[in-house]
């Protein structure tokens, strides 16, 4: 499971020139899921999303996390952080997880967020969207439970 987690100081998403999904200051994370992928994975990057202490304190260093600061997750399903570009001019997505895995482990993504105490908004699973953020810091940072557990 990937995530790339924008600090933000608003984001919202839009179907159709309709808002479905805003925040204000907190985390944007474009989630993107591997067929090998679990529940596991999922609450694990979850938990640590939620506690990444990447927000400033009083001596400007980054060392609050979101409940410190009241702060908010939007989430939308990116199946394309799972491209490859080693061959060609055009991605391949073999490695992104199928439709019905992927959604039922953004899904269970969000709701261990949400189970985590922080307010959490969503796109639409395999919509057409338009994205806006306003990127904090600016500060991204990319998770991926590969990295993060699988080579432990």
């Amino acid at each position: 499971m990937r995530a790339v987690l924008q600090r933000v100081t608003h984001a919202k998403v839009t179907i159709d020139g309709v808002v479905c999904g805003e925040i204000g200051k907190g985390f944007l994370i474009l989630l993107g899921v591997a067929p090998e992928d679990t529940p596991k994975e999922a609450l694990y990057l979850a938990q640590k999303c939620v506690g990444l202490r990447v927000f400033e304190d009083d001596h400007d260093k980054m060392n609050l996390a979101l409940a410190d600061v009241g702060g908010q997750i939007l989430v939308v399903s990116q199946f394309t952080l799972y491209a490859d570009c080693r061959k060609g001019k055009r991605p391949n997505f073999t490695k992104a997880a199928n439709g019905a895995l992927a959604n039922e482990l953004y899904e269970y993504f969000v709701d261990c967020c949400r189970g985590l105490g922080v307010e959490t908004q969503t796109g639409e699973f395999g919509a057409d969207m338009k994205v806006e953020l306003l990127n904090d810091g600016p500060v991204t940072i990319v998770l991926d439970t590969d990295e993060l557990i699988r080579k432990k």
